[in-house]
């Protein structure tokens, strides 16, 4: 792969095709949860994120794996983009303490009710979910990312798993 990496970098259109064809099935999916499973917003950020991945790539310094570069670079366009729409999310903060319910994990049974019901969060607790639970971020790192306080990462991952529970018909 840092063969490949170094000819696309060198500007190689056929090097970077193949990086393309190799890393886009996995960040547009990651993408896609993050938007809500809006797939045509997640089409549009996924390309976008492979615009900016062509117009960085001579910066890429090869300290990480490239699908890790790639993949930031990917969530990162999905985050800005969510942090600009941020001011259609609203918080009641009773409704939070509601909805969150016990601190039992989330346990899903069916993989399409499961995505149906991730993509209804609210955006900022949807983001917080899949970049915690699907992605393997740190609380620090998701704070960082979306501009939050460590405890409201924690916060917005509590309401979006009682959310969950509540709409998967368990006990919230």
């Amino acid at each position: 792969m840092p063969a490949l990496v170094r000819r696309a970098a060198a500007g190689d259109v056929a090097a970077f095709e193949q990086l393309y064809r190799q890393h886009v099935g996995r960040l547009y999916g990651t993408i896609l949860r993050l938007v809500g499973r809006d797939r045509a917003r997640a089409e549009e950020l996924t390309q976008e994120a492979f615009v900016r991945a062509w117009q960085k790539l001579a910066s890429f310094r090869h300290e990480s794996a490239f699908s890790t570069w790639l993949h930031r670079l990917g969530v990162n366009t999905a985050l800005m983009d969510l942090r600009a729409r941020r001011d259609d999310e609203t918080t009641d903060d009773a409704a939070l303490a509601t909805a969150a319910g016990g601190a039992v994990p989330f346990c899903a049974g069916e993989r399409a009710d499961l995505e149906r019901a991730v993509a209804a969060l609210p955006p900022r607790a949807r983001a917080v979910l899949v970049l915690h639970d699907v992605e393997g971020f740190k609380h620090e790192e998701i704070a960082a990312e979306l501009g939050m306080a460590v405890g409201s990462s924690k916060a917005q991952l509590h309401r979006a798993r009682g959310l969950l529970r509540r709409a998967l018909g368990g006990a919230a």
